[in-house]
């Protein structure tokens, strides 16, 4: 969530664009993202520099300076002025000349033969004068953006559509990045898994699964720390580890083209030089069905629809119901063997509708499904308290048993205000799924007070495929002891003679 002086200042921002004419609400958040992109993409070429000096088989190719490795340097062609830390300090008409006619132009250019995506070649630069830039590029210096506070970029995206009323527009939000966290650490994506979101957004899930892998190929001499957070250089890799992962592993798709420039932006901040984060309607009829994928991460849009003509003619599922389509679409393109966690809202889990069943028929008889974990209502607030459920499975194994897993406490109040608290199970959550779940120990009963239980999968296809966890929930029952009655009408005479004797006193003063 961001401080109130930083609403204040995003306010303030928004409010001078509004004022200079640029009156479309998302084209004012993209101008804004294009300004915080310039100043990280200046920020990790400095880091990813050091990071070439220190690990062998990580060549870092600067898009300012040249081609660094260890121990070596192709000067290439000085670009530095092109650097944020050097055209934010020119005076004001000059910055944006520059800005406007070179600083731009070079952002778009970024492409395939620099080593980056080419979402930006479409680009527009829309700041109308230099008085408007120079106050945007004053406010952008003062988010401090960093590894340490990652998400303010995307709070304040969140923020502005939600100033607008266009966020959760389709049922579409944000997840929080501890969320995020959470459903990585359980599905443990790999350097050689080929990953995908279907419906990224700002691309939170695939950036948090390179920095898995990153991190997870780190030796504890392999990374270092300054002043905006703890880096790691994935120093384990092989040769040709870092072509692979930076280039073949990532996949998302969106059907906004500004929600694409804004995660592939995001990715690029992250080290993902070459992110395939394109435009496509992944529901629609021109997206292949194909098996394609080990990891699919998602958060898909719910409680919106789809016209049925513009429907993929693979989707078994009679429905337009977007959040049960994306269900069946996962199954499809993840390899056998290939593995999904997907946040579901409530209604998928108990809906009584014949695609509501048939989806969950499908999960179960056709996957191993492992968990169901059930989310607090207040997750996705201040802007829905939607409740939902993040389901795992496996594609091609056998549902023996499912764990259920009621997560009650996410370490923030569920409020609009989502302060942080004590309270959290997330830690217990994932430390009892790698035990219980992966060790496939289904023999295992819960201790009194635990928030997980297994439930057969005999009795799930019982109940419909019913997956609520209220379903198959225990309710511990405490016997309470009343009195007699006649102690009870005893006590309720002596209540009435002093209401009686209390109404006498009364009477005697008026």
């Amino acid at each position: 969530m961001l401080s109130l002086d930083l609403r204040s200042k995003i306010d303030k921002l928004w409010n001078t664009f509004f004022a200079n004419g640029l009156a479309d609400p998302l084209t004012a958040i993209e101008q804004i993202n294009y300004l915080i992109f310039m100043k990280r993409l200046d920020e990790l070429d400095r880091q990813n520099v050091i990071k070439s000096q220190r690990v062998a088989s990580f060549e870092y190719v600067s898009v300012f300076d040249g081609t660094y490795k260890k121990g070596e340097r192709d000067e290439g062609t000085d670009k530095s002025r092109l650097r944020w830390s050097h055209w934010r300090e020119l005076p004001a008409e000059e910055m944006f000349s520059f800005v406007q006619g070179t600083v731009f132009p070079f952002l778009k250019s970024l492409d395939g033969s620099n080593g980056y995506a080419d979402n930006l070649s479409d680009a527009v630069f829309m700041i109308p004068n230099a008085g408007l830039l120079v106050t945007a590029v004053s406010i952008v210096e003062d988010l401090r953006i960093t590894e340490r506070n990652e998400d303010t970029a995307g709070d304040i995206y969140e923020y502005l559509l939600n100033e607008i009323s266009s966020a959760g527009k389709g049922g579409a939000f944000r997840t929080p990045r501890h969320i995020i966290q959470m459903m990585v650490d359980i599905v443990n994506p790999t350097k050689n898994d080929k990953i995908c979101d279907p419906a990224c957004g700002t691309g939170g899930f695939l950036i948090n699964a390179y920095k898995h892998v990153i991190r997870e190929n780190t030796s504890k001499d392999g990374c270092f720390e300054d002043e905006s957070g703890i880096h790691y250089t994935a120093d384990l890799f092989r040769d040709d580890d870092w072509k692979r992962v930076k280039t073949n592993m990532l996949f998302g798709y969106d059907f906004s083209t500004k929600m694409t420039r804004v995660g592939m932006m995001n990715a690029i901040l992250h080290g993902v030089t070459t992110p395939n984060i394109t435009y496509r309607d992944t529901l629609g009829k021109h997206y292949l069905h194909d098996e394609e994928f080990d990891v699919i991460l998602a958060n898909p849009p719910f409680k919106g629809s789809i016209l049925k003509t513009n429907i993929h003619p693979d989707f078994k599922v009679d429905t337009t119901k977007t959040e049960l389509l994306f269900l069946e679409l996962i199954c499809d393109k993840l390899f056998v063997g290939g593995r999904s966690a997907v946040i579901v809202p409530d209604g998928v889990l108990f809906g009584s509708s014949n695609a509501h069943q048939k989806v969950r028929e499908m999960l179960v008889e056709h996957t191993d499904l492992k968990a169901v974990i059930s989310l607090p209502s207040g997750v996705f607030k201040p802007y829905a308290g939607v409740s939902t459920a993040i389901l795992v499975f496996t594609k091609g194994d056998e549902t023996k048993k499912t764990w259920f897993y009621d997560l009650r406490a996410d370490g923030f109040s569920l409020d609009d205000k989502r302060n942080p608290i004590a309270e959290n199970d997330i830690p217990d959550c994932s430390t009892r799924f790698k035990d219980l779940v992966l060790g496939r120990k289904y023999g295992q009963e819960p201790a009194e007070g635990e928030k997980w239980f297994w439930v057969d999968k005999e009795e799930i296809k019982a109940n419909k495929y019913d997956l609520s966890i209220s379903k198959y929930q225990k309710v511990n029952y405490v016997a309470v002891e009343y009195e007699k009655p006649e102690v009870l009408l005893a006590q309720i005479r002596e209540l009435e003679m002093k209401i009686l004797e209390g109404l006498e006193e009364v009477e005697k003063m008026i």
